[in-house]
């Protein structure tokens, strides 16, 4: 039986529940509502884990206060739409109890559960019943209680398990649209996967792999000035590096090993590794000469470097310096395609977050697109209800101050930025594009990947179908008739334009016919027609 999880326990608790969502990803995506080929529920948890065990990985410590520091760290930087950030949360809160202990027990894991669900819901402006707040929230609370007859894991964590499956069983009778869908909650099941995840590993099974893509998290302005800030504290200035070739006749493989041990004596950060044939050296210290010195007593020196570290603080705080901010504000957009991407720069937007629906960017790559913004104050547009709280936890990643406009479209983004004024202050600006927003209606095209019964609609794999921001409108086997059907359930008395963003998959002289026909069937309205180059969307809509 297992009664505490020390450190080398929990590392690869949190790689077992990373895998395990990895694995089971693509079915949770489908759990979406909505039949569209965009649901990343699924998705966007297991990126969030991704991140968080990409910074477990790179703890150098054991011990479960730095591993839940780093998994917190990790899950925030990592966070990607509505379900990333409340998992984030989750952990968040959870590891905030468990950094508090040199090994856990199991009053200690449903504490933090607890706590985890707490910092949850307080994230969410309106929390809403039958979601993955609901499950994580009643299996910390039946945690708290089968913690108090059980002090060993494997029956504590089967029981919680269970106890979260009988929950997530329960949703869709919380949420209709869940029950219309035919689905349980796909947050709510993603977050059973990993904490499953975690009991699988607790069980024996400890064959669960995480192989990391060749990829970078961004640095945001405050990873670069903490590093500013580490090397002006540094103890040795110079970095030196060099190789030994041509050995003395005298040189042994001990004159190696003493050379290594001189070296640890002069600074830090040494590599001494090689043979009689070639020896590599790095070390950081304040006096390179007898770094050299020492190296000549077994040979002659190649490829020699020293770099002045206390000059390239200087540097680095320069470049710092002219990064600072050069204007009062800025803008940043997420948008989907070139087209889209193309307008935002010409509105004035600074800088262009690739992504949207299927590619929801980070809370990180959000806070690192702000720090390249020339501006103390930059308002975001995340142009999607998915990515809103990724925008709102990017605040947390940077110096900059970050108004975020909740943008929920396209359309919504571009009238935004339209009522930017560069000389009003924050407040009036925020005001501007928050009143801009309201006079919106946005729709959208694509297409189903599932049959189901939902707002009405029989709907079958590969039907074409138009939504607008809260339901489905309208459905059909041809996307041009589907579109117009669309434009005809969101337009008004009062509807002077309309607009088509295209998408990668529609050519320009069909969208210009589409704007054509639209244009003889209501000539009080100007309608036109816009490469957006968008996947997956056939059409974004803008009524206005």
């Amino acid at each position: 039986m297992i009664k505490t999880i020390n450190g080398a326990t929990f590392r690869k608790m949190i790689v077992a529940g990373a895998s395990l969502l990895e694995q089971n990803k693509k079915y949770v995506d489908s759990l979406n509502v909505f039949p569209v080929p965009d649901g990343d529920t699924g998705t966007n948890m297991f990126l969030t884990m991704k991140s968080a065990v990409n910074e477990v990985s790179q703890c150098g410590q054991n011990t479960v206060e730095a591993l839940s520091n780093a998994f917190a760290k990790g899950a925030l930087k990592g966070a990607r739409g509505n379900s990333g950030v409340i998992t984030s949360q989750i952990f968040k809160g959870f590891c905030s109890e468990t950094a508090k202990h040199e090994e856990i027990t199991v009053k200690d894991f449903a504490k933090a559960m607890q706590e985890g669900a707490n910092i949850a819901y307080k994230a969410v402006t309106k929390p809403k019943e039958g979601t993955i707040l609901t499950v994580i929230r009643v299996m910390a609370e039946n945690a708290v209680n089968v913690a108090k007859k059980h002090d060993d894991f494997e029956s504590f964590l089967k029981n919680v398990l269970q106890v979260g499956e009988e929950i997530l069983s329960q949703t869709p009778e919380m949420l209709p649209v869940l029950k219309k869908a035919g689905v349980v909650d796909a947050g709510g099941r993603g977050i059973l996967v990993i904490f499953t995840g975690f009991y699988k590993l607790i069980m024996g099974e400890e064959d669960f792999e995480f192989k990391f893509e060749d990829e970078k998290q961004p640095q945001t302005m405050d990873d670069v000035l903490a590093d500013i800030e580490n090397l002006g504290e540094i103890e040795f200035g110079y970095c030196t590096e060099y190789m030994i070739i041509n050995m003395h006749k005298k040189t042994t493989e001990a004159d190696i090993d003493k050379l290594r041990d001189k070296l640890c004596a002069l600074g830090d950060s040494v590599i001494c590794i090689g043979d009689l044939n070639l020896v590599k050296v790095h070390v950081h210290s304040n006096e390179p000469n007898k770094a050299l010195e020492y190296a000549l007593e077994l040979g002659e020196l190649h490829n020699l470097k020293i770099e002045n570290m206390r000059e390239q603080n200087r540097e680095l705080k320069k470049k710092a310096n002219v990064m600072e901010e050069s204007k009062e504000h800025g803008m940043i957009a997420v948008a989907p395609g070139d087209g889209i991407a193309t307008i935002y720069r010409d509105l004035g937007v600074d800088e262009i977050i690739v992504g949207g629906q299927t590619m929801n960017p980070s809370a990180a790559d959000i806070a690192a697109a702000a720090d390249k913004v020339p501006a103390r104050n930059v308002f975001v547009f995340p142009n999607n209800k998915n990515i809103v709280l990724a925008a709102n936890q990017a605040s947390d990643l940077t110096n900059k101050n970050i108004i975020v406009i909740p943008t929920r479209s396209i359309p919504e983004g571009i009238s935004a930025a339209i009522a930017f004024n560069p000389d009003g202050s924050v407040e009036e600006n925020a005001e501007a594009m928050n009143d801009a927003i309201k006079g919106v209606k946005s729709g959208s095209v694509t297409y189903a990947v599932r049959d189901t019964h939902v707002d009405g609609f029989d709907l079958h794999v590969g039907d074409i179908i138009g939504l607008d921001d809260k339901a489905i409108l309208a459905k059909g086997k041809l996307v041009s008739e589907t579109t117009e059907t669309l434009i005809g359930r969101m337009i008004s008395d009062e509807t002077m334009t309309i607009t088509l963003f295209y998408g990668e998959d529609i050519r320009e002289d069909e969208a210009n016919a589409l704007a054509e026909k639209l244009t003889n069937k209501y000539p009080n309205c100007e309608v036109s027609a816009i490469s957006g180059g968008q996947p997956v969307y056939y059409y974004l809509v803008s009524v206005e």
